[in-house]
Formats: C-alpha cells, structure tokens, sequence
C-alpha cells in the first residue's frame, strides 16, 4: 500500500511541474473542461467509490485549495472527518473472538438424518442422541440446520406411508384389481390380495362383469380361508374403486380387519399391489395371448404358484428370497452342473433348484 502512496505523489509531482511550463489560458481551458467532466459524472455517479490512496491525495490537494473551493469538491470537510473516524476506530476495535467452530458436512447429513427417520423427534431429542453418539451440537444449531433443510417441527411431520407401512407390515393385506384384454378384444377383470410381509399373493378371482357383489363373495371366500388358515390381519389396504361396496368392509369387519382407504389417485399409496400388477403384466400377461376367463385364470395360477415358490424378491425384510423359503435356512453353494430349470408356461418363467 506504501508503495501505491508513493506512485500516486511522484504521478501528481510530474503532473504539477507539467503545468509549470504552460500558459494560464490552457490551464483555464482544461479547468472548465474538467469542471464540465466532473460535472457529469457527478450527475450518473453521484457517490464514486474511491480507494484510500485516492483519498489522501485528494485530501492533501483540498489543504491547498482556497476555503470556497473546497465545498464543491467531491472530498468535502465531513468526508474527511467520516474518514478520520472510521481511522480512529479501526485503530481501537478489538478483534473478534473466533466463535464455535463450524458444523461439519458429516454431522449435518447426521442430523438431518435423524430427523427425516424420527419424525417424532424434536430438536432436545436429537440433541441428546448426538450426544449418546458422541457429538455435542448446541440446539439452536440443530433447528437452523432443520429450518435451511425446510424439514418441518414434530406436530407438522406426521408419519409417512412407508413408516406405517413398515411398523404394519405383519398384519397388512392390500387387495386391488386389474383388467387384460383377451384376443377377441374382451376385457376380463382379476382381483386378487398380498401379504404386506411375506408377499404372498392369492388370486381371489376372474369375471368379465365386476359387481359389487362379485366383490363382496370375495371377500368372504377370502375371510373363510383366513379363518381355516388361523392367519390374523389387522389392516387391508384397498383404493377407492366402486366394486368395493360397504358389503364388502362389513366382510373384513367381521373377522377384526380394519379397512384403510387410500387417496385418491394416488396409488403410491398401495405401491406393493401396484407392484405387483407391473410386474404380473410385464413377466406373463402382456407375453400371451389370452383366449378366455378359463385361459386368464389358468396363466394367473401358474404365475403366482412361480411368484410364492420360485422367485426371490427385493421387500424390506424379504432378503431376496421366495414368500415360501424359509428364512431360517441358508443354502449351501451349489455347483453349477447341479443345477436345475424348471419351465412355466412354456418357458416365460424360468426356476432354478439344486438337483436332489
């Protein structure tokens, strides 16, 4: 900076002895020239911005300029008091404390995970499980964090589908149905019911004329079998659609099974029945050409004797097994020669088994 200070005096000194050696008129003219420049840029920039090796230059020119100049200038007597003041308190301000030092990513991908995996919890909470981890983070740091992330307090984060999905899963059916149209352009109507834990589906029935009360002797074909099986469900998960009748609630409401409604247009909210369906439509039916209701129903039966037997899936708690594996057995390596195919319909689903 000190030597910026000197360029700017030595420039102005060879300026001054330039000016020695012209006449009074040139230097009357470039007075007014440079009065009208001033001028101008006072009217588009009337507060410039100057370094401070500018304002000491023009400081020290305004102590030579007469006392009824000076108010005209831009540096006028009150800017050079404001600048005298901020000098003086720069020369006493005591330097900051450093403060906490910053969050790192880590504890804050930390914290937003509890909160996004705890919606009950509020910001006293995790704070006191950081702590039990290790970390201690002051609250108020945890609730700036939740406000930056837009993840609202506990009252506004009600539990999510998946959660009661999840905490639900050992008592939960979901019931749903789908159309497939057979080589005569006729539409035939499926329903069918799965296992929220297990996967396991059961296909209810087939008909070409879905009735409310087609819908109903379902349900109480399916509750007969629930009853003869001792299998206990407390929540069914069915949409919207108009073949449910309240008959058919009244059905699950008997043997203790709560309807739950999903929204509408909304199947996400069922996405383990909508799952299913893809993956039915995807694997068989849109493979074949159906003949009749006899046909669909036949190529349903195969499929989902595949599905419970001989196909792993991906569910939460599943680990890629079969609904019928058992989850106590872990299989041994197999070599490759001993292993075995098993063809479904005519060769659309492949099983694969070690050979006995």
């Amino acid at each position: 900076m000190a030597v910026r200070l000197l360029h700017q005096v030595f420039a102005q000194t060879l300026t001054w002895l330039a000016l020695l050696a012209r006449s009074s008129a040139s230097k009357d003219a470039e007075i007014l020239a440079l009065r009208h420049e001033v001028a101008v840029l006072r009217r588009t920039n009337p507060r410039p911005r100057l370094g401070w090796t500018d304002r000491a230059v023009l400081a020290a020119l305004s102590r030579i300029l007469p006392k009824s100049l000076r108010a005209c200038r831009v540096v006028t007597p009150a800017t050079l008091l404001r600048w005298h003041r901020r000098l003086v308190a720069r020369k006493w301000r005591q330097p900051k404390p450093p403060g906490r030092p910053p969050i790192s990513g880590e504890i804050t991908v930390l914290i937003v995970r509890l909160a996004m995996e705890n919606r009950t919890w509020g910001v006293v909470r995790i704070q006191g499980e950081l702590r039990r981890l290790g970390h201690r983070v002051a609250a108020s740091t945890i609730r700036k964090i939740l406000r930056s992330r837009r993840i609202p307090p506990p009252s506004g984060r009600g539990d999510a589908w998946r959660t009661f999905l999840r905490a639900q899963a050992a008592g939960l059916l979901a019931v749903d149905f789908f159309h497939v149209d057979t080589i005569t352009f006729k539409r035939l109507y499926a329903a069918f019911v799965i296992e929220h834990r297990t996967r396991r589906v059961h296909v209810l029935g087939v008909t070409d004329h879905p009735t409310g009360a087609w819908a109903a002797q379902l349900a109480r074909n399916l509750a007969a079998d629930l009853e003869q099986a001792g299998q206990r469900f407390t929540h069914l998960i069915r949409d919207r659609d108009a073949k449910c009748t309240a008959a058919f609630d009244a059905v699950f409401a008997s043997i203790g099974v709560d309807v739950v409604l999903t929204a509408p247009q909304a199947p996400r909210m069922n996405a383990i029945a909508e799952r299913w369906i893809s993956s039915a439509r995807r694997e068989c039916a849109d493979r074949l050409l159906i003949t009749g209701r006899s046909h669909l129903h036949q190529v349903l039966d195969d499929y989902v004797q595949h599905y419970n037997v001989g196909r792993s899936h991906q569910g939460h708690d599943v680990g890629l097994r079969a609904p019928d594996d058992d989850p106590n057995l872990i299989p041994l390596p197999t070599a490759s020669h001993r292993i075995m195919r098993r063809q479904r319909l005519g060769g659309l689903l492949n099983e694969y088994h070690p050979a006995a």
